[in-house]
Parts: structure tokens; sequence; C-alpha cells
């Protein structure tokens, strides 16, 4: 080569490399710079927000587990407008408790509630903003725990007003603030006290739709105040609530908002968020694996809310205010969902605040007068709803897993109560009676025959007697008994409660492999056809799902199941058959007499919380691999980052406890029983802060959408060749590491399936 040819060469490397490096800078300094998302960035409120059929998911703007929470109110999310701002959400998916209407225009035109058209809406857990583009007004809202505080601006040269309504309760101008309280039901009252940081110029009531001035005070339904302020670009309200009363309201707001700053709260309530959601952080997977994944967590803290307020609280279940004795009062939790899952998630991530639920459970009980432990604890008293008791349920699965701070003694006596003197009966809480008789003798609820009329008080016309779901629910419950009186030494009882959890076997029709419908006389009903029969919701035999997925409601005893179907060949062909099996009808003809049973895979139903364990059971039968398979397509047939990505009824963390758990790849099938049935880790690292620095953590090597197989596992370091752990070995920290790979390892886990109750002897 020449050396003119060689300096050429030369000069033209250097050349592209200077071009390359400058450019290489020029992109760097023309590209945005991009914030790195925290945990809180990945919730998206609106997932879920359009049902499949029944009821969605609700936007909710609130902090974990705090008394207030609000969310836009609207018919649906389809809806294009608003009713009011909201002032505070009184239970979860309950309607909310006051409201506020800012307006510009004729007073001839104001109304209780002013309709909003909208755009623009920006929901974050800690803040929500829209533009009510008709009224030209800009809103920016973010809460505290028991407080929240408002931005409005207005574009309008137009004189500004605010209308509060209490919708039924009382309203007072006084002293430059607004105060009032709201009935939420006969004996129930949620107070307000509110500020605004302009002057007042004119103030009255509004009374069907006639504004009176000079008023200072209104009282009855819709009972509206409207204040004045002139003509404003920007007005700003903070406010407080309680259930105590409107001055421990103004307490709870200057604790918490001591200015007019969304901002600063907005910051407060990320930070807040970001802390909770912090305890567990994720590595991997997809962008949308991260926002189904922290927006299902992000659900799990919506209930149950601290109602303590400076170390008081108002308690519905005797209509009086308590000392707190240093220890938060919580309520609005719907233990038939949340038992199953979210109970036990709060156990892994936050064993004090479950150790507090459990405490306020026999507060509850005791106010009560009746020491029955509650079902389905609100802000407004037990309600009773749904069948069975399975708080105790949630006593024993915190027990066996280390959670102390209550008395197991009083635990135990209340639920032993709950299910020996109150009546069995699904929504009541009469004493027990004739059913409850029947089911002490003969282990079994009676169903009605086809056109036989209920004589029993107290069966609702529209729930039933729900024999079947019953006779299991209770079943389960009368096993966790067992397990409450084997730990306090009650050997007697802890053995006559273990031969009652057996009572399902009563109902085992061994003809069809179901559980079925039995008559007073021990006959089994005729002509039951386990995908139809039952009336609206199945609530002749079942509740809200069939007799399909009643089939599996045995938790405590999969051992025994399976021996009852025939082994674990008829077992795995059950469970595939419920996932092959089709509807047999058109969609709206099934839904029409079965509208929770929605999230259908054959007959399975993802969208109700019965069905959450069965995709789990094929570890117990030696197909640890089926398991895995079934957990990823359903998680990415069901729950997705749209509009429509839940199956169903959410029920405040009820179901997205189980994505939460089944995305980290475990599952705790029985409450109460401190084993983990291991999935298909969607992330390839997780990590779970347990406290006490005290941190699991989960390695999948390859773990990816199509990587859904575990080859092998370890444990702590040793090898782990079956498809569960115990609590015991991951409560002071530890490491499960597995390989995943694209085609299942058949041989994996098949020897040593889940530990369960073993056949009766």
């Amino acid at each position: 080569m020449s050396q003119k040819k060689g300096r050429f060469l030369i000069g033209l490397i250097v050349g592209v490399v200077l071009m390359l490096v400058i450019g290489k800078w020029q992109r760097l300094i023309n590209r945005e710079v991009v914030e790195p998302k925290e945990w809180v960035d990945y919730v998206n409120p609106y997932m879920g927000n359009i049902s499949h059929l029944l009821v969605p998911t609700y936007p909710t703007v609130h902090l974990p587990n705090s008394m207030l929470r609000v969310y836009p109110e609207r018919t649906d999310y389809t809806s294009d407008q608003l009713a009011g701002l909201p002032l505070i959400v009184t239970s979860h998916r309950g309607s909310s408790a006051f409201n506020l209407s800012p307006y510009q225009g004729s007073e001839k035109s104001m109304k209780s509630v002013i309709n909003y058209s909208y755009d623009r809406e920006k929901i974050a857990p800690y803040r929500y903003q829209v533009y009510l583009d008709r009224a030209q007004v800009e809103v920016d809202y973010a809460p505290s725990h028991q407080s929240g505080v408002y931005r409005l601006s207005f574009e309008k040269e137009e004189p500004v007003f605010l209308i509060f309504n209490s919708r039924n309760g009382a309203l007072k101008w006084e002293n430059g603030s607004l105060s009032g309280f709201q009935y939420i039901d006969k004996k129930t009252k949620v107070y307000l006290y509110a500020e605004m940081n302009l002057p007042l110029e004119r103030w009255g009531v509004l009374t069907d739709s006639v504004l009176l001035y000079d008023q200072f005070s209104v009282e009855g339904k819709n009972a509206s105040l409207v204040l004045g302020f002139g003509k404003q670009k920007e007005l700003g309200v903070r406010y407080g609530i309680s259930f105590i009363s409107t001055e421990q309201a103004k307490k709870n707001l200057e604790r918490e908002i001591p200015a007019y700053d969304v901002d600063a709260i907005a910051e407060i309530g990320r930070n807040i968020w970001n802390e909770a959601l912090g305890k567990i952080q994720v590595e991997g997977g997809s962008e949308t694996d991260k926002v189904v994944f922290y927006t299902s967590l992000y659900r799990c803290y919506e209930r149950p809310v601290n109602l303590s307020e400076d170390g008081k609280y108002y308690s519905a279940f005797d209509g009086k205010i308590h000392e707190d004795n240093g220890r938060s009062f919580y309520t609005d939790d719907w233990i038939w969902d949340t038992y199953r899952a979210t109970h036990p998630l709060r156990v892994l991530i936050d064993n004090e605040q479950e150790s507090d639920i459990i405490y306020s459970f026999l507060l509850m009980a005791e106010q009560m007068g009746t020491n029955w432990m509650p079902t389905f604890p609100e802000v407004t008293g037990d309600s009773r709803r749904m069948n069975a008791n399975h708080a105790v349920a949630t006593v024993i699965d915190a027990w066996k897993k280390g959670v102390r701070g209550f008395d197991l003694e009083k635990a135990y006596q209340a639920a032993k109560a709950a299910i020996e003197e109150k009546t069995l009966i699904p929504w009541s809480a009469a004493p027990a009676g004739w059913l409850d008789d029947f089911y002490k003798k003969h282990g079994y609820i009676p169903a009605l025959k086809p056109g036989e009329e209920e004589t029993v008080p107290h069966v609702s016309k529209w729930e039933k007697r729900q024999p079947v779901a019953v006779t299991l629910g209770t079943a389960y419950d009368q096993w966790c008994l067992a397990q409450i009186a084997a730990e306090l030494g009650k050997k007697k009882e802890s053995e006559e409660y273990l031969r009652q959890s057996y009572n399902y076997r009563h109902l085992f029709n061994p003809a069809t492999g179901f559980f079925h419908p039995k008559d007073k006389e021990g006959r089994f009903i005729e002509n039951v056809d386990y995908r139809y029969s039952g009336g609206l919701g199945a609530r002749d035999y079942y509740d809200e799902n069939n007799g399909y997925i009643y089939r599996w409601d045995v938790q405590h005893n999969i051992s025994d199941l399976i021996s009852l179907l025939g082994g674990n060949e008829s077992f795995l062909m059950a469970l595939d058959s419920m996932f092959n099996t089709p509807l047999g009808m058109s969609k709206w003809s099934f839904y029409s007499f079965l509208p929770d049973h929605t999230g259908n895979v054959g007959m399975f139903s993802m969208a109700n919380e019965p069905s959450l364990h069965i995709p789990y059971l094929y570890n117990y039968a030696g197909q640890p691999w089926m398991t895995q398979k079934r957990i990823r397509t359903l998680l990415n047939q069901w729950f997705r980052n749209d509009l429509m990505g839940m199956p169903g009824d959410e029920d405040g963390g009820g179901m997205s406890a189980f994505v939460v758990f089944s995305m980290m790849g475990f599952y705790p099938v029985t409450p109460g029983s401190p084993t983990y049935n291991i999935g298909s880790p969607v992330f390839t690292r997780v990590k779970v802060n347990m406290g006490n620095d005290n941190v699991f953590e989960i390695i999948a090597d390859r773990a990816s959408e199509e990587n859904k197989y575990i080859q092998s596992a370890q444990l702590n370091g040793a090898i782990l060749n079956q498809p569960w752990f115990t609590h015991e070995q991951i409560a002071s920290g530890g490491l499960l590491k597995v390989k995943m790979a694209a085609k299942a390892n058949k041989e994996w886990g098949v020897s040593n399936p889940p530990p369960s109750e073993a056949p009766w002897k």
C-alpha cells in the first residue's frame, strides 16, 4: 500500500469515528431526559374500569388503608359526565358522602349536585386532576389519610360559587368554616370540616333548586350550602373528615394539611405509596407485566381502612367511641373474598398490620354483644354478607405464620361462637335455628326439592340456603377451628372439629364425582345439571358459581378429594374436564342466570374468588407443569393493562392478591396451612421485604412469556424437587432459585405433592 493511500485510509477511519462520536453526543444532548420509573408510576387505576358484566374496578384515590377514599362519580367509565366532585367514599364500592360542585352562572340554574362534562382526566393513587370543559374549571386534588385538598382554577369572568351537599344530614357556615355531618346509615355519621383560602362574599342555602341568601345552616335530604366568593381565578379548599365529630374532623385537617398546597400533599402521598408498593420489588418481565403487578398490589391496599383518629375510633358495632390504646382499629373488610389471598399477602409484607386487623375483629365481636366473629365488617357494622365464617381462617393462618399480638383463646371463642351460635344461613345475623341443628346432627345443609316452599325463618328469598356452598365452607371453617384448638392444647375439641371438617363427604355423589345437593331425607336432588341448576346465581344449591367450581371447594383436604375422585389420574381428568367443558348455550343465556361466573375457560370462572386456588391443584396430583401452564395462561388471558383488564368483581383486593402472588410465582392454596404452592414466576427477580430486614427473594433464571416452565429449583441453597415450601423456610428471609424454559419438565416436583389433610381413619 502506498503512503498516500495509507494516509487516506487512516483519515477516513478517523473521520468515521469522529462522526459517530459527534452523532452520539448530539443524540444524547437532543434526547429528552427520561426519569426512571418508581413503583407507583406503574399503577394504572383505570385497569378494569369497564366490567365484563357486573361490578368494575374503581379508580380510587387514597393512601394505603386510609379512611379517606375518593373516586370520580359517574354512572360508569364511559359516562361523559361527572356528578360533582367527591369528598369521601364511605366504603369500598359504596356511595360517597358529601359532594362539592364549583359553579359559575345563573343562580336560578344552581342544583345540589352539578353534572359536568369533563376532559383530560388524570388519576394516580395519590392525585386526581380533571378539566371541566364546559364549566371551564381546572380541578387538582390530593388526599391525606383523613383529609384532602382541592385547587380549583376558573377561566370564566363570573362570580364563583361552591355548592356543598350533605345528601342526608346537615351543614352550617360558622366562624369562617363549613362543618356538618351525613348519615350513612341509621346510627353512623361521617363528619366534615372545610376551609377555603379566600374570604366569603355571599352565602345561603339551596332548597328545591331555590337559593335563599343569608342563611347559615341547612338540614335534610340533599341539604346544600352555597358559598359565594365573587370573581376569582383560583380557589383552594381543604377539608377533614371524621367518624367521631366535626371537632375531630378539624383536628384531622390541621394535623395533615396545614396549607392549600396540592403539590406538597401529592408528593407526600406519592412517597407513601412508593414505600408501600416497594415492599415487593420486581425485575424482568415486560412493562405491561409491571403495570398489572403494581396495579394489583395497589388494589390490595384499598381495604380494610384505619378508623383511628388521634387515639380514638368510632365503632358501628356498638355505636360508641372507644380509645384505641395505641392500636389502629380497622374495618371494611369483606372476609369471604379477602381471607383467600389478601390476608396471607399482608402476613408477608406487613404482619404487624395484620395483627391489628385480627385484633380489631375481636373488638368487633365483643362490641356486638354476641362475641360472634364478624364476616363482612364494614364502616356501618357487620353486614353478614355471603356465607360461612372465614375470619377463623385469617386467625389460624396468621398464627401459624408467626403473627402474634392478639389473644388466640379469645379468637377461638369468638370464631367458635360464630359457627356454633350464629345461624349458618347466608346473609343472616340471626341465632342458630333448625337448619343449624340439622347440620350439627347430619353434617350437611339440606336442599329444597324443586318446587318445595321455604319455611325456615331468616332464609333470604334472593340468597336462598346455598346448601352445598355453606356445607363445604363450614367444613373448612371447622378444620380451621380444629387447628386453633390444637394450638391451644384442646385435644378433644380439636379432634371433634377435625371430624366435622369432613362433612363435605356427606354431599359427595360417587356416581357423578360432584358435590351434589341433598334433601332433608338424605336423598340426592334429582336431575341436577352441574352447569346450570340452582336458579339465579345457582343459589338454590351453590353460590354465584356452579357445581363445577364447588367441586374443588375443599381447600383443607385436597388429598381426601383426590381419593374421593378415584386417585390422581381421575382427579387430573376432572380438572381438565372443567377447563374443557363448553357453556353449552349462548353466553347471554348462561350469564343471565350465572352473572358472577365470567372469565370463563370452559366451566372454570376466573372472575370469582372460589376459583382462585383451582389452577394450583395440579400440583397435588403429579402434574406441577400443568399448574405452571394454567397460571400463565390465565394471567395472560384475563389480567391485562386495559379498561377490561379484570375478569369480574375485584372486591378491593380479593382477586388482585391472586395476581400478586401468582406473578411472583407462589400461592397460599390453604389459608391455615403455613405452606405455599409454587406456580410460574413471571419476573426474573422478586424481592419481598417481610420486615425486620428479612427479605425473601425469588430468582427465576430466563423467565419470560415463553419460558414459563420450571426445570429445577433450589430453596436456601438446597435442591427443591417439590412444588411447595413452608412459611418457616422463608420467615427469616430466604432465596428461591428456579430455572425456567419453554418446554415443561414433567418430572420436576412430581413425587412430593403439597401437604394436605389425610383421609379420615
